[in-house]
């Protein structure tokens, strides 16, 4: 790979998309597939294959910036003695929980779906049916009362059935964020909860996504590779921080209709693009 201005801007717009999207329940690695259709990162096909999962650690440490009051389980009074947050355990082990599905499912099939389901019309497909989706869950919602209105009274059960959406997030073009989201609102978790779980679940299936690329890459980065992925992670953070204080904002008081709305017509502006292409 060549170092130059071009490739770095390449992987600053990648940062921008990977930072807006990875949080947005539209789809991250299904936008970042579809922009590298255009912007090509003159890197080999390896490189880009592990580009586009640990680029998204970037958006996952903004994350554990803004939530990490919540998520560290310790709390110290001095320098000597520390209290650990029970709450806090306990919803890591929920989430662990959560992960098992997903985790499976990934180590026996991550391959096949790289191979034959990374393409534009299955990212389309996936894009119009969840966006779907979302419209009719919201609208089914605005008669329901959530039964789970915050983190501590997601209960085990109800962790690993959002665990189980999430393996739906293995096809690309579905949005992990919306996948869980939706299997959230729909055994009754607040749009809030449902968010934020969704944070928390983030940060092991993302470390240990990331994990799982950067030893099949062998760590054999060129000096160009580690700069284009340092600067896409440094982007992908600084713009996470934004995307997440925004969306926590909207929803609530709005819900995840607009997105719904998004996903359809960006997919069928893909469809009708690659056809006709």
């Amino acid at each position: 790979m060549i170092l130059n201005f071009i490739e770095i801007l390449k992987a600053f717009f990648l940062g921008v998309v990977e930072g807006i999207t990875e949080w947005l329940p539209i789809s991250s690695t299904g936008h970042m597939l579809l922009v590298d259709k255009f912007i090509q990162l003159n890197a080999s096909e390896e490189f880009k294959e592990m580009f586009f999962v640990v680029i998204q650690l970037g958006a996952i440490l903004a994350v554990v910036v803004l939530f990490w009051e919540k998520m560290f389980p310790f709390q110290f009074k001095d320098k000597k003695k520390s209290i650990v947050k029970k709450d806090t355990l306990s919803l890591w082990t929920k989430v662990v929980v959560a992960c098992i599905p997903g985790g499976i499912v990934t180590i026996l099939f991550d391959n096949y779906i790289e191979a034959n389901l990374h393409t534009p019309i299955v990212i389309s497909i996936m894009l119009i049916l969840y966006g779907a989706a979302f419209i009719i869950i919201e609208k089914w919602n605005k008669k329901r009362t959530p039964k789970i209105g915050d983190l501590s009274a997601i209960t085990y059960k109800t962790a690993l059935l959002i665990g189980l959406f999430q393996v739906l997030s293995i096809i690309p073009g579905t949005s992990r964020s919306g996948a869980t989201i939706i299997g959230a609102l729909l055994i009754g978790v607040s749009r809030v909860a449902a968010a934020e779980f969704t944070f928390f679940l983030a940060v092991p299936v993302m470390f240990g996504l990331s994990a799982v690329k950067l030893i099949k890459f062998g760590f054999n980065f060129s000096s160009a590779e580690l700069i284009i992925l340092l600067v896409g992670m440094a982007v992908a953070f600084i713009v996470s921080l934004v995307i997440i204080k925004f969306l926590m904002s909207y929803i609530k008081k709005h819900d995840f209709t607009i997105f719904g709305w998004y996903r359809i017509v960006l997919g069928i502006i893909v469809l009708l693009y690659f056809a006709f292409a």
